[in-house]
């Protein structure tokens, strides 16, 4: 439930701090009071998107934050878990949302940085929105869809059968795709196959590739590199070369080194360059012998060079391109090579899963519409209550054309406010407080089966008044029994019954408007003075005897 509510600098108010019970709260106020400012802040918290223009005038950055405690809260653990947020202390849930004018706005929950997103998930879990539109929302079958699931328990039932519709889809989808996919025609097999067996001769490996490229750039350069060696062979060992020069030196240093001691170290290095030099000389020897390729390796690796050139200019500039496009290729010509025989096994297979699901979407009708007639007796008797003595509500089956994400059906309610009027779609008999008032018995019913702790109503006792308005006080009050209710209302008989009252005030004396929220129900005699005002005359003394016999009844 929703324990804490601050508010700073939202639209006109400038800060509320406001503590909530369980069970029924009602707030109220003049029309354009500022309700809406309540309402947003709820909204904010979780989730709903936003501008800045909410930001208060003249202010820099508005706040909102909220408590909230759940006696039993593994689910909002496990879902803080899976968002890597830290889990709840001792049940409470802590979110802030700030809004700034000139820097990105900012999320925290139980005080940890958050996403917008994270927000909205957890909003799902914690509170629903009954705003004036939602009686409308009723006339749509998949509203009613969604009530009769929740009703009857069908929910995982249902959405088994989508996840089984799903991957139908995705079974038709393929078979679609194969039978608008276009045959290849013999010269385009042909040229693939070719491409395959091309990038197959190759070794496709970035060593493969380095090899290739160091072999090409020997064959290539060949005849240069063999005149060179050949030319550094011969002036090394040759018999005009460096080699015979430095043996007839060696020998005028041996003389030396007789005569002089001292220069036998200079005569040994002598030595020592003659036989590097017969050692170089026989390398470029080796060289040049190395570098006689065989007309058929030197043929190959120009042509091995000239097919990697190609492949690389037609898939790509590295290895891995050209790999991923043979495998497109290579599985391209495999479809084509089975394409009938995969279609005839996906056809088979969607044609199983075709018939398993009518079996599934029959079987949610049936228990759908058992479902559905047994909420229409409940809603029946609490609109009885509501005013509608002799209405009268049922259901009706709309079989749809084909299987759906939801089944082969649709639940279609019916309804008949008056004695001796057949039943009709609600969208063709209901009024908007005709309407108003299904919405709210069925809201009444499904209470006891919506696992949201906070029910917010937005005036949803619009057009309806009187007695009637007592009742659907009534019934609100009741709701809040299993969840933590709010209810802003324009009805005295509604906000009598609630058990905190907050009273929301504009005063737009001085120099700016401002917004005001304040607790009623711990002064009598100001909500006695606010209920005679929603009567008509906040001074009558005919009004504030009324407003105190709502309090009292």
């Amino acid at each position: 439930m929703l324990q804490y509510l601050k508010i700073s600098n939202l639209a006109l108010l400038e800060s509320a701090s406001i503590e909530f019970d369980s069970g029924f709260t009602v707030v109220t106020g003049e029309t354009g009071a500022g309700k809406s400012v309540f309402l947003g802040a709820l909204g904010l918290l979780s989730g709903a998107r936003t501008d800045k223009s909410v930001i208060r005038s003249g202010c820099e950055q508005c706040d909102v934050e909220a408590a909230l405690w759940f006696e039993d809260n593994a689910t909002i653990d496990s879902l803080l878990a899976s968002m890597d947020l830290p889990a709840c202390e001792e049940g409470m849930l802590v979110l802030k949302r700030s809004l700034h004018v000139s820097k990105p706005s900012r999320i925290s929950i139980n005080g940890s940085l958050a996403t917008l997103a994270n927000l909205q998930a957890l909003g799902e879990q914690w509170v629903d929105f009954h705003g004036p539109g939602e009686p409308q929302r009723l006339l749509k079958s998949e509203c009613q869809l969604e009530l009769i699931d929740l009703y009857g328990d069908l929910e995982k039932e249902a959405e088994t059968y989508a996840a089984r519709y799903r991957e139908w889809q995705e079974i038709l989808s393929e078979i679609e795709r194969l039978r608008g996919a276009s045959q290849l025609t013999p010269d385009q097999i042909e040229f693939l196959e070719k491409q395959l067996q091309l990038i197959d001769a190759l070794d496709l490996s970035e060593e493969g590739i380095d090899q290739l490229e160091q072999d090409f750039n020997r064959v290539s350069s060949s005849q240069e590199l063999l005149e060179l060696a050949a030319e550094l062979s011969e002036g090394l060992s040759g018999e005009q070369g460096a080699l015979s020069l430095l043996s007839n030196l060696s020998r005028s240093a041996q003389q030396a080194a007789d005569l002089d001691p001292s220069t036998a170290e200079m005569a040994q290095r002598l030595d020592s360059l003659i036989i590097e030099a017969q050692e170089l000389g026989s390398e470029y020897e080796r060289l040049g012998s190395s570098l006689n390729f065989e007309p058929e390796f030197a043929a190959q690796v120009l042509q091995r060079m000239n097919d990697w050139q190609d492949l690389r200019r037609k898939y790509g500039r590295d290895v891995k391109a050209v790999l991923q496009a043979r495998q497109e290729m290579s599985e391209r010509l495999e479809s084509q090579g089975d394409i009938f025989g995969t279609l005839a096994k996906l056809d088979q297979e969607a044609d199983v899963m075709e018939k398993e699901l009518r079996v599934l979407a029959a079987a949610l009708t049936q228990k759908r519409l058992k479902a559905g007639q047994t909420l229409a007796r409940k809603a029946q008797k609490l609109l009885a209550e509501l005013g509608f003595k002799k209405g009268r509500c049922g259901i009706q089956i709309l079989e749809q054309t084909g299987l759906k994400a939801y089944g082969d059906s649709l639940p279609d309610l019916l309804f008949s406010a008056n004695v001796g009027e057949p039943l009709k779609p609600l969208s063709q008999v209901a009024s908007s407080g005709e309407l108003a008032r299904v919405m709210l018995a069925l809201k009444t019913i499904l209470a006891d089966f919506d696992s949201v702790p906070v029910l917010v109503f937005d005036e949803v006792d619009a057009n309806v008044g009187g007695e009637i308005g007592r009742i659907v006080g009534q019934k609100l009050k009741g709701i809040g029994d299993q969840h933590q209710v709010i209810c802003i209302t324009h009805l005295p008989q509604v906000a009598a019954l609630g058990k905190q009252h907050y009273l929301v005030e504009k005063d737009q004396r001085g120099k700016r408007a401002t917004v005001d929220i304040r607790r009623l129900d711990t002064n009598e005699s100001e909500r006695v003075e606010e209920l005679a005002r929603m009567l008509g005359d906040r001074k009558a003394k005919s009004a504030l005897s009324h407003a105190k016999e709502l309090l009292a009844g």
